[in-house]
This record gives C-alpha cells, structure tokens and sequence, in this order.
C-alpha cells in the first residue's frame, strides 16, 4: 500500500458508535479465532474484529477506513483455503456472520434473496422444501457462507453439470471501498445494459466490494439421483475413463476421483468401509447422474457402467439408498480434512481440460519424486478440477520451504502447458499470488490492478491478495 493509516482509540470509538460496542472486539480469543482461515498454518492478527448487521453499518464502516486508510479484510465463515480471508495488514477485520437471513424465496421467478451470511447448505434445504436447486456445493457446504462462494466463484461436486455459483447471481447489493453501496445489475436472467459489474464481483475474492445482499436463480430439483463408485487399477486409466463418459455424450450430475491413498486416510478419519480399499486399486471415481425419469437414469447408468469395463476398472458399486448414498459422499466431502490432519498441509487446486487430467496425474507423481514431497490427488475430475495435497516432512506452509516452492512453480508451469490455470474454485488470496506471472502478462496485470484502483483508489480493501498494486 502507498499510505496506511493508523488505528486509534478515536477510531475504536467510531466502530463501537457505528455497530455496538458489544459487536467490537480486541481481545486475543477473538484476535486467535479471526487472524486464521483453513489456508495451511497460517495467523495474521487484525487489530479489531467488527461485526456489523446491516449494509448501512457496512458503508460506515468503510467510509471511516477508506477516509484514514485504514485496511480492511472482510470475512466469511473463514473455510477458504487460499488465505483470501487473512488480516495480512491488521486494521480492520469485518465478519459478515451476522448477517444471515434469508431474505425472500421468489417460487414464481425461480429466485432467492439472500444476506451473505447465510451457510450454504441450509440455503439449499430451505429452497429445496419448495421443490426448488441451487446446485453449488463445495465440500464445506455445511459450514461455509454463500457470500464467501459469491467471492471465490466457488464450484463442488455438481458444477460438471450445473455449472459454478457464476452461473446462478443474478444481482448483487455491494458495499464499495469507499462506502458507497450500489446494485451490480437486476433480477433478470437477460442483461445486455452496460458493463457486468455483477460478474466482475463474482470471483473477485472481496477485493473490490463487500456483498451485502444477493439475488440468485434457482431451477426445480430432479426428483432422483443414482449412485455408483467404480475402481480403477491405475490413476491413469481414470483419468482416461472421465473423458471417454463425456465423449460417449453423457454429463453425469457428479464425477468425483479420489486416490487410493486419499480413500485410505478418509476410511479411517471417519471409520467407514463403505469403500473397499483393494491392493491392486489406484483411485476410485463416484459418478452420479441425476433428472425426473428413474428409467433414463438407470439406462444411462448401465451404458457408463458398461463403457467403463474399456478402462480396466473393477467390480462397480451402485449405491442402493439414501444411507449407501450419504456415506459415499459423507467420504468424499471430508477427503480434504482427513489427509490435512494426516499431515497433508499443503492444498492447490489446479485445473486442466479434461482430457488432459491423465497427464496431470502423471506429472504430480512426477514433480513430487523430484522434489521430495508426497502427494495425494482428488476432486472434480468431471470439469478437471484436481485437487492435489501434499505432505513433506518438517514443512507446514507451501512458503517456507524453497524447494516446495519451486515444485509448485514447475506444476503450475506444466498446468498452464496443458492449458489449463492454476485455482479452478479456491482463488488466488495470498498464497497463490506468487505464481501469477505463470498465467498472466504484464498487460493483464495492468487492467487488473486499474480496475482494483478505480473500486479501491486507496487501496484498503483485502490489500495484497491476488497480485500487489
């Protein structure tokens, strides 16, 4: 940052009169709580912790910061991985928890309005009892905020088919650095009048406003789903299967590749055997097709199943109820807590064509053996979002070690050759910036930094996530 204010006592006082001095707090619990995210090991300390209910106390909030240059980080349910959340300067930290109402479900226009703080899974129960799907859900759907998908594009398990939450904002109401708040667009699913301010917020990691209201669309729920999990001997061959399903003209609701190192830790963390953990298996991939017609659904399920033979998997495992269902996924949703705990600290989140996930398989192996660090492999092989955790001895955060550093440089390098980037769904925050120039030139760089500049002309809001100014 070019100038930075200091925060004062006066200061304090001004946030307490704006939200409560019973919503202020600088005590070291709090400072603990909110100076960490799910990102590695990492804690920064804001200097206060605010939690404001309404955007009027937002915009008040941001006024004061933006008039003495004070940074201001704004926060979700703190599940990122990226460290977009982190309070890397101090200052301000602006917790979003409290404002989670659920505004209006629209049952007419197919829409929901919504505060940011809501969680995302009981978003989705709540407008699933009127028959109605908002399909993003990332693995943390029971303990994210959908204001933090909003910033980070987030995807999860169903995006192969429905797409990301991208596709689903209609309208944002939207806090800006200055204090001023505006309505990004309208709640209409046709849009061609100027610029799309709603999408340009979308993705934007809480860099250029802060997401006071949201206005999504939504579509009527299938009414059945089949499951089933099906064994591979080599990652490989997988990888390969995943494009052949899409190439034969299905789009499954979900395809999921988890690696059997991976299955191995979760089986344990949640002491399940749902999945049977044979020693001539490398990966297994879960696939779910969902619609209204259980007879198409079980056509299409046979015919996968049948393609899949061509890829030397073994014996297919069709989940027969709801519990089989839930467990399945209960498994794949808690991959990354199990392997983080396992010591697998470290978590990029790549994405390539999917055709081209074989390859990327092959070069994580690879890049690991020649960097001495061990990797595990998951995530939504449907849309080539492989996520790829790693564990070497004695490090805990992907900066501190040079040579994990220069591995993540050789893999993002070998991403990009395959024509692919390096964040499908967690963002760029503060831990991935350092290998942007990988993905962007310098002109990129440019119009990114003057849009930041034009949103933020003092640059106080999330500061120094994804590039530096």
């Amino acid at each position: 940052m070019a100038e930075r204010g200091t925060l004062t006592a006066e200061h304090l006082e001004q946030l307490k009169s704006i939200v409560g001095a019973e919503y202020v707090f600088t005590d070291e619990e709090s400072f603990q709580k909110y100076g960490r995210d799910e990102t590695e090991n990492l804690l920064f300390y804001p200097e206060v912790v605010v939690k404001p209910r309404t955007t009027e106390e937002i915009s008040a909030i941001m006024r004061l910061c933006h008039e003495n240059y004070i940074p201001v980080t704004p926060r979700g349910a703190g599940t990122g991985l990226s460290g977009g959340a982190l309070p890397h300067l101090g200052g301000v930290l602006i917790s979003t928890e409290r404002l989670n109402s659920i505004l209006e479900i629209d049952e007419r226009n197919l829409q929901v309005t919504t505060e940011p703080g809501v969680i995302t899974e009981i978003l989705q129960t709540a407008v699933r009892e009127k028959g109605l799907f908002y399909p993003p859900d990332p693995s943390s759907r029971g303990s994210c905020f959908i204001g933090g998908n909003i910033a980070e594009n987030s995807g999860g398990p169903k995006a192969v088919k429905y797409g990301v939450v991208r596709d689903y904002v209609l309208n944002l109401e939207v806090v800006l650095p200055t204090g001023e708040v505006i309505w990004t667009g309208s709640n209409v699913l046709k849009n061609s009048t100027g610029y799309n301010l709603t999408q340009l917020m979308v993705g934007s990691e809480g860099t250029l406003g802060i997401v006071t209201k949201i206005v999504l669309r939504l579509i009527p729920h299938p009414k059945f789903d089949l499951l089933m999990l099906v064994p591979f001997q080599s990652l490989e061959k997988a990888g390969e299967a995943v494009s052949a399903i899409f190439r034969a003209g299905f789009t499954p609701s979900a395809l999921e590749l988890v690696e059997i190192d991976a299955l191995r830790i979760v089986s344990a963390f949640v002491d399940s055997s749902a999945v049977p953990l044979t020693p001539d298996t490398e990966a297994h991939l879960i696939i779910e097709v969902d619609g209204n017609h259980m007879e198409t659904l079980m056509a299409e399920m046979e015919a996968i199943a049948g393609l899949l033979t061509e890829y030397e998997c073994g014996e297919i495992y069709f989940a027969d109820d709801a519990q089989q269902k839930a467990e399945l996924w209960k498994m794949r949703r808690r991959v990354a807590e199990a392997v983080k705990i396992a010591g697998y600290t470290i978590e990029e989140d790549t994405v390539v064509p999917r055709a081209d996930l074989p390859a990327l398989i092959r070069g994580v192996k690879a890049i690991g053996a020649n960097y001495n660090f061990h990797a595990v492999c998951y995530g939504h092989a449907g849309d080539g979002n492989l996520h790829i955790r790693i564990k070497k001895e004695g490090t805990v955060n992907s900066q501190d070690d040079p040579e994990v550093v220069a591995g993540l440089r050789d893999l993002f390098a070998l991403v990009y050759d395959l024509k692919g980037t390096i964040s499908g769904e967690h963002g760029i925050g503060l831990i991935q910036k350092g290998f942007m120039d990988i993905v962007f030139n310098e002109t990129q760089f440019r119009l990114m930094r003057s849009i930041k500049k034009v949103f933020d002309p003092h640059n106080i809001l999330n500061a120094g996530k994804i590039f530096d100014a």
